[in-house]
């Protein structure tokens, strides 16, 4: 009987779907599993069809003729196919409404515009989903819930026009113009990746005013850009990470469109583009989610509130809602990764954790689109499982790797306060260098008990490295780049170490020129009490580094403005120098093999502790690269131990060409012989010789 049934259920709503043999592979399932459950037939079947085929399936009026059994449980386990979305959608002229409130008694959908208000009952569905059709309005109408008498904008909304506060509205993903259609996206270890605040990189301080400097970057040699969180959060000024409508990109950006012509245009210059999104929290203001449904975990708490709900009662629908939103931003917005932030705040006890599936669901994407979408990491945790393939492990592309910054920049700066009080040795670079985290699981006495996890086995194209970056300048009592922090010959040596490494590098915007203006902490909510407790919750975090100041003040529109880059200071003095630096070493990266980070190869470092030198060799089949980092502010003498070969001086930074003292180095040298490094410079030494 249980296979008749089914067997109908399968022929009936499967009978259109081109290269779909339904019943041929039900026919196998049973001959495996006997007589099997609806959950095993559903999970077995389902899990194993094309998406469209399942789509098919699933509808209406194709539904209506199955077993509700096997379509209920079909559509539980199937939570991000289109009958199990959330939000507002578009389909022939009718929109489709849809939310997640288990825990109303009634949802009643509310058009504002266009036209006088209207008030419309909404129908509940399995699970504690309701929805609704309307087909006197499309694209732009504007909308919200009423929520056991509340009126709520839909937490998936797609565009939020007069803010969080405001009505949600209808987006008609469908009528962009997209001409990026031969893009096939770059390899991570191809990369090099820029990080950009849109409100800050530019004066107009929109998604838009970023296209006319595409070209700029791409001249560089940049050809990924991060974006940091466009998630639409209160006012308009913030980091983005108070964002409270994930699915929604921030008005004063632009909006839907404005980032839909950014990714476009940055496909045409050969620039993948990645996005900051934000799955442990959501901001304080204008949040209303858990009026909705059990979103967040009242178990757990994060530095910045309370923690989602991924291991809870009804956790598999806030998974299904941020696993909907990864692949809300590749289908919809065409973007090539996504940066997760502060996985170790993602609170996940389940046999099941939610960053595997993640990544299980986004690898089908992946598979179905013919091209690569890419899911990196940022963990405080230095734990490597997040990288790793393996049953424990959730496989994710790649890691923000912050040892490598702090072994950088203490070793720069002389700064031992806070964390940096676990770094300062030239030894740290060094195994940094070779192994990626420096604490693998000895004793930190920064955190006063042993930290990590073995990282050696990591391939190197899964971490990526930065000496700047948001949070490393950001999070500083006055937001000091490097470029307050130290001299000139300190900044070119920055560049060699990040751009030498062998992993992927990451630069924060303004950094290859030297930007001088600070990265300080913004925001514009309209709650002064909120205001007041960041305000004071940053300042006990600034307590551990010692830092006694008054912090500017977060709220205050000068604190935004005096964090504008100055763009155009890239084209003056020192400033211009610093940037053809930065792009001769982009350029000799991926022209010469053993630095090429998909040519393989031996990596080893070494270092002088006394003389604070690191040296780094990178050797590949027929050829190599040698480079020395003087960290001293002093000359050193060392001996240079090169491979048996020629040996060709290819680059020094306290070159005159790079407005050092001038090079007191060899040219070519073949063996090992002693040589002298100026103060805070680098010499990188290649075996061929690739650039004239």
């Amino acid at each position: 009987m249980l296979k008749k049934s089914v067997h109908g259920f399968f022929n009936n709503g499967l009978s259109e779907v081109n290269s779909v043999k339904p019943h041929k592979l039900l026919d196998f399932q049973v001959s495996q599993f006997g007589n099997p459950s609806m959950d095993c037939l559903a999970g077995c079947f389902f899990d194993n069809l094309p998406d469209h085929a399942v789509n098919q399936a699933c509808s209406r009026p194709a539904a209506d003729k199955f077993p509700d059994q096997l379509i209920r449980t079909a559509r539980l386990r199937r939570g991000r196919l289109n009958w199990m979305k959330t939000g507002a959608f578009l389909e022939e002229g009718t929109i489709w409404f849809r939310v997640w409130a288990p825990k109303a008694g009634e949802v009643k959908l509310v058009i504002s515009a266009p036209g006088p208000s209207r008030i419309i009952k909404m129908n509940r569905e399995d699970f504690g989903y309701w929805s609704v059709s309307y087909s006197e309005a499309g694209a732009g109408a504007r909308y919200a819930f009423l929520v056991d008498g509340v009126e709520r904008a839909d937490p998936a909304s797609h565009f939020q026009p007069l803010g969080v506060e405001g009505p949600s509205e209808c987006v008609d993903h469908c009528a962009f113009l997209w001409n990026d259609g031969g893009w096939e996206g770059i390899e991570p270890a191809q990369m090099v990746i820029y990080e950009i605040h849109a409100g800050a990189f530019t004066p107009e301080g929109d998604l838009d005013a970023i296209i006319p400097r595409l070209d700029d970057l791409r001249d560089l040699g940049v050809n990924a850009i991060e974006l940091m969180p466009v998630a639409q959060f209160p006012g308009s000024r913030n980091w983005g990470y108070d964002g409270v409508f994930p699915f929604s990109v921030q008005n004063t950006y632009g909006g839907p469109d404005a980032l839909k012509r950014l990714v476009n245009a940055c496909h045409r210059t050969g620039i993948s583009v990645i996005l900051d999104v934000v799955y442990n929290h959501f901001g304080p203001e204008g949040n209303y989610i858990s009026e909705f449904g059990p979103y967040l975990n009242d178990r757990y708490k994060t530095p910045w509130g309370a923690a989602l709900n991924f291991d809870g009662p009804q956790s598999d629908h806030v998974r299904d809602f941020f696993i909907e939103n990864a692949l809300h931003w590749f289908e919809n917005y065409h973007l090539d990764g996504l940066r997760l932030d502060a996985v170790h705040a993602i609170i996940d006890m389940s046999a099941n954790p939610f960053l595997k599936e993640l990544k299980k669901k986004i690898a089908r994407h992946s598979f179905e689109k013919g091209r690569t979408f890419y899911l990196f990491a940022e963990s405080d945790l230095n734990d490597t499982k997040v990288v790793c393939s393996g049953e424990y492990a959730y496989g994710l592309d790649a890691l923000w790797c912050d040892d490598f910054h702090h072994s950088v920049h203490a070793l720069m700066t002389g700064e031992r306060e806070g964390y940096y009080a676990d770094f300062g040795r030239a030894s740290d670079l060094v195994k940094s260098l070779r192994d990626g985290y420096v604490y693998t699981g000895q004793y930190s006495a920064y955190r006063e008990r042993s930290f990590g996890s073995p990282s050696a086995h990591i391939p190197r194209e899964r971490f990526i490295v930065f000496t700047q970056n948001h949070d490393q300048t950001g999070n500083r009592l006055l937001g000091e780049r490097l470029s307050n922090l130290t001299s000139f010959e300190g900044l070119k040596l920055s560049a060699g170490i990040l751009l030498l490494s062998p992993y992927i590098p990451l630069l924060f915007m303004g950094e290859e020129y030297g930007e001088e203006a600070p990265f300080l902490y913004f925001v514009s909510h309209s709650d002064k009490g909120l205001t007041d407790a960041i305000r004071e919750g940053r300042k006990r975090e600034f307590a551990e580094f010692n830092w006694k100041a008054e912090p500017p003040a977060p709220e205050r529109p000068e604190t935004f403005r005096s964090s504008k880059i100055n763009w155009n200071s890239r084209l003056e003095g020192r400033n211009n120098i610093l940037l053809n630096l930065y792009r001769t070493l982009i350029r000799i990266r991926r022209e010469v093999r053993s630095l090429d980070m998909s040519g393989g190869g031996i990596v080893d470092s070494w270092c002088l502790e006394d003389e604070r030198v690191v040296l780094l060799s990178r050797q590949t089949e027929g050829g190599g690269a040698f480079a020395a980092f003087n960290f001293n502010k002093n000359a050193v003498r060392v001996n240079y131990p090169l491979p048996q070969g020629r040996w060709a001086l290819a680059l020094d930074s306290s070159g005159a060409e790079w407005d050092g003292p001038g090079s007191i180095l060899p040219g070519v040298s073949g063996t090992e012989q002693e040589i002298e490094l100026n103060p805070l410079s680098f010499a990188l030494y290649l075996k061929e010789r690739s650039f004239g």
